[in-house]
This record gives structure tokens, sequence and C-alpha cells, in this order.
């Protein structure tokens, strides 16, 4: 395996121009928020003046329990242990509960996580910094995690959903045999199978499943995993859920943000409801208040004021934040720095500024994750036979291909050449007609806009010739850009891990981990 390119976001076209501008520290209020010693040597700060003890006491005896089930090593001992001192942060980043941990990327945000710890260390020696994942076990959208695709084929699991996803449990096991039919050939398949049967064995929840498996995969570089769905951990925030109850003060303070963000960068990416809570009985559902009583939305379930209040004193467990007040939850219970998350994410953290410091808890440092690309030798020759670049592939590719379409086209140069004669040929007449009456140059302005839109249709339909004629090209364009973006998307969203690991097992993550960039957001090119 050897890198090839590592590419900066801001030049590649289709990263969201809110993601590119904050990297820029373009948008005010955010500017120490970003990447940097100096911001974290702020946070740190911040971070020791505001987390007590006593949560760290809190923290430390919830993790202790909800990992007593694993198998942990040397390094996650340390670390569980050195969250009790008050120079312990945390770096978080959160996922869903994905089957066999979903699309690729979903490892690469833990492998950045895991080396902005050590990165840290060496500029702050006499800190310690415990990389953290944040299972989002308390989520019940079972549709969008209950798959995974492999080159060849797509897995499934099918079972009862409704309620948090964390808590459902495996019965379902036929995507495991199927998996056995890909992989048992592959040199790390055994492995990759293993892992499989491990996690998801009857009866494992799939907070279980997803904890079994992170475990196996990261627990020797010292990742914690943490499950919100906890009622040690909600009685910490039972304060700011009881003002979202009853002042929706996450909708009301973030307004001007979110409209901020709307009115430059169109639509925010989460829309802050006027109560960002959900709750939970047999099923997940969102809280809704009609004025007079507090209403679980499609559950028929009503509380009054005191009911509620009551309700969440005595079972705070029954609680669940939503997207937005997630990451409020998350910063109240960590000695947390930075967060690590995709573009979409850290999008949504953006509407959340004035809130923290309305509540006051430090706005952590955020990172836009690395994204990698692994690509075949075979696929690269293929590139560099067409004289093109791996960058053009993040750009527009269809402006692309039709440049490679034309390239050697006689009639588009002679049409270029002409088409540059008419627009000289029509300055020299506007020229003339500035000094003649006024129809006359709106006459000579109209015949100009006709004739160059005739220039228009013919290279369109040029164009369209050539790709018949050249359909061969075309086709060996379309199918390069479908070697690079499976699905017509980028790699990491549609593969899983085990199309890596099957060849090349844990030497796979340790290529990851090397070439990582925590400094700077990029996108980072293999050859395999």
């Amino acid at each position: 395996m050897k890198t090839i390119n590592k590419i900066s976001f801001n030049d590649i076209e289709n990263i969201p121009q809110l993601i590119k501008d904050f990297l820029d520290q373009k948008i005010e209020g955010f500017e120490e928020s970003t990447f940097s010693l100096e911001h974290f040597t702020k946070q740190i700060h911040l971070k020791q003046e505001s987390f007590t003890s006593e949560q760290r006491d809190v923290l430390f005896n919830v993790l202790e329990q909800q990992l007593s089930n694993l198998k942990l090593s040397t390094r996650q001992k340390e670390n569980l242990e050195n969250l009790k001192l008050p120079d312990t942060f945390t770096i978080t980043t959160g996922h869903q509960l994905n089957l066999f941990s979903g699309p690729v990327f979903f490892v690469y945000k833990i492998l950045q996580t895991i080396k902005t710890c050590s990165y840290l260390k060496v500029h702050f020696p006499d800190f310690n910094f415990v990389p953290v994942y944040w299972m989002a076990s308390e989520d019940h959208d079972f549709a969008e995690i209950n798959h995974f695709k492999t080159e060849n084929n797509y897995y499934e699991i099918n079972e009862k959903s409704g309620g948090p996803v964390g808590r459902i449990e495996v019965s379902d096991t036929f995507f495991i045999s199927e998996f056995e039919k890909e992989f048992k050939d592959s040199v790390f398949g055994t492995e990759l199978i293993l892992m499989l049967k491990e996690a998801y064995k009857v009866g494992n929840t799939l907070t279980d499943a997803i904890k079994i498996l992170v475990n196996r995969l990261f627990s020797d570089f010292g990742l914690l995993i943490i499950d919100g769905d906890s009622k040690e951990l909600k009685n910490q925030i039972k304060d700011i859920f009881k003002d979202e109850i009853l002042n929706s003060s996450l909708y009301n303070v973030s307004k001007e943000k979110v409209n901020f963000l709307t009115g430059k960068y169109g639509k925010v990416q989460v829309n802050p409801r006027e109560i960002n809570l959900f709750y939970f009985s047999e099923t997940r559902d969102r809280i809704d208040f009609d004025g007079n009583k507090y209403i679980i939305i499609d559950r028929g379930l009503q509380f009054s004021r005191e009911e509620i209040l009551n309700e969440l004193e005595d079972s705070p467990e029954r609680f669940s934040p939503n997207a937005l007040m997630r990451p409020v939850y998350q910063e109240k219970v960590l000695p947390n720095l930075a967060y690590i998350g995709g573009n979409a994410e850290i999008m949504y953290w953006l509407e959340l500024k004035d809130y923290f410091d309305t509540i006051n808890i430090p706005f952590p440092i955020l990172i836009p994750r690395n994204s990698m690309l692994f690509l075949q030798d075979k696929t690269l020759k293929k590139i560099d036979k067409l004289n093109l670049k791996i960058d053009d592939f993040f750009q527009n590719f269809a402006t692309i291909t039709n440049g490679k379409i034309l390239d050697d086209s006689a009639v588009v140069k002679v049409l270029e050449e002409k088409e540059s004669l008419l627009i000289n040929s029509f300055s020299d007449l506007r020229a003339i007609a500035e000094t003649t009456e006024r129809s006359f140059g709106n006459m000579v302005k109209a015949e100009e806009v006709r004739q160059l839109k005739s220039f228009k249709r013919m290279k369109k339909r040029l164009l369209h010739a050539e790709k018949i004629k050249q359909s061969e090209l075309l086709e060996r364009l379309e199918n390069l850009f479908l070697d690079v973006h499976p699905s017509k998307t980028w790699q990491e969203r549609v593969y899983n891990f085990s199309v890596f690991f099957a060849d090349y097992g844990y030497s796979w993550l340790e290529t990851c981990l090397e070439e990582m960039v925590v400094q700077e957001s990029k996108l980072i090119i293999v050859a395999i």
C-alpha cells in the first residue's frame, strides 16, 4: 500500500462551502473552534474549570460498568483510570450502530480520533488524552442501520424495531452464513467471520454487537466506548432537559445562528424543534407541547407540566436527546476537547454555538474527519493512460468527460475559431453602433446574442455526435468513474471495512492510522 495523494478539502468541488469557510476561519464566532494547538490550550483550560471531580467519578463508574463484559487492553485500563484525574481529557467521535459498522468511514472516524490523542500527547505531555467512541444507541431508525455492502453483496438483518436500536436483540443471523460464503477464502476471511459471529450472536443486543466489534478492532489503541442510554449519565443533564421542556431554549437561542447559516449557505442540516427530546415507552417518540399538555407523538400519552417534570426527575433514562441535543448531552458528561465528525455532523454542530454559551458548557473544537480512498493499481494505470489525474474525479466529472470527448475534435477547433471571430466582429459593430441611433445598437446586441446561441447549440450537437462516435471512450470514462466512485458516490460511503480487511488484516488499520492527517481535513488516496 502506498499513498499517492492527499487532497485538501478546499480543492474538492463537492465539499460544502460552509465546511470550507469553517476550516478557513471565515465564519465569525467560530475562529477558535478550529484545529490549532493554541485553541487546544484554551480548550483544556475551559474544560478544567467546568468539569468537576464528581462528574469524573460518575463517568468512571458508568464506563467501568458498561465495559465490564469486554476484555480490555492495558491501554484501555490506563485510559479508564486516568479519567478520574483532572489532567485527563477526551477526544470524541460518534456514530450509529450500523450492522458490522456499516460504511468504512466509521473506521476512519475512530482512527482519526485515536491519532489526534497521540498528537496532542506529544504537544501537551503533562496531560492525558483519551479517544472515545459514543454509540448512538438511542436512535430509532432501524432501516438506516440494518445493512452493509461489500463489492459483491448487500447484507441485511431483519428485526422488530421502533424503540432505541441499541436494545434490539439479534435473532436473524442468515446474513452471517451469506457473508461466510463471500469471505471464507480471503486471507483474513476467517478472522472477519469470527468477528461477525462473536458480535452478532443470537441474544446479543445491537449495542452489545457494536461494542464487541469495536473493541476487537481498536482495544490495543486504548479506545473507550460509551453508551448514552444510561440513567446515571442522564441524571447529570436533567436540569438542561427540564429547561428544554419548559422553555424551548435550544430552539429559541439557536434561532439567530440558524437564520444566519440558512441565509448564507442555504438550508441548515437539522432544524431545531421547539422541544428537542424524545420519550421512551415501547417506542421512541417525539415530545410536543400543545399549550396545555405535553404530548408523546403517535403514542396517545399525555403529561401535565407537573407530571412530566416528575417523570424526568424519577426516570431521566426515559428521555432521549434528538440529533441536536445529543452533542449537548455528550459535552455535559465528558471532559471533552474536540469532536471529530463528517461534514454533515459538523454543519449541525455549528448551529449550537450560542446555545452552548447560554448553558455554560464549553463549545468543543470541531474537526471535519479525513476521507480515504483505496484504489487498485490497475485502476490508477487506466487513469494515467487516459491522461487524467486522480484529482479530476473529485471535480465536475461531466465537464472532464466532455473535455476528453472533444479533446482532438477538429470541428470544435474550427467552431471556437469562428466563434472568436464573431465575438470580435460584433465588438467592432457595437463600437460603431454607439455613434448612431439607439435602435440600431439594440439590433446589433440582439443579433449577437442570437448568433452566439447558435454556436452554443452547434457545440452541444457536436458533443452529442462525438459521444456517439466515441462511445467506447465514453464507456471507459464512465466505468472508470464507477471504479473510483462505486454507486456514484464516495467509496467510503459504500463499502464496509471488510472489503479491505479481508486482504490486509490489521496492517490495513495501521496504514490508515499512519496516513491520517490530524491537523487538516484531507482526502487521502492510497494505491493497493
